[in-house]
């Protein structure tokens, strides 16, 4: 596993995701466990890899491989404003991963 700021040398890691162009099972946005290629160029959610866009993105940093949206992923922020654009949206966090979350957002 290669350690960058994205995996912080974890092959596993509770993030916020968001589909900039649409939803993720029903919401814009989640708090789940993702895992990372060997290279850490790709994220894996809920049967989806996320290729990082090479700052070829307009709204995200990550696209997906089949559909082509475009994602926003980042850790954990303490204070609890992972939304990467101004506009107030649903964010669900998903079960297996609420103790991890909660655990992060005390940090």
């Amino acid at each position: 596993m290669k350690t960058n700021q994205l995996t912080r040398g974890e092959s596993r890691r509770v993030m916020y995701i968001e589909n900039k162009d649409g939803d993720i099972d029903g919401v814009p946005a989640r708090v789940g466990w993702v895992t990372f290629s060997k290279s850490g160029k790709s994220v894996y959610y809920r049967d989806r890899t996320l290729q990082r866009s090479g700052g070829q993105g307009i709204r995200g940093n990550y696209f997906d491989t089949e559909t082509g949206d475009e994602y926003w992923v980042s850790g954990i922020k303490a204070r609890g404003s992972n939304a990467h654009s101004a506009e107030s949206i649903n964010v669900e966090v998903d079960a297996d991963a609420l103790e991890e979350y909660a655990r992060l957002k005390s940090k």
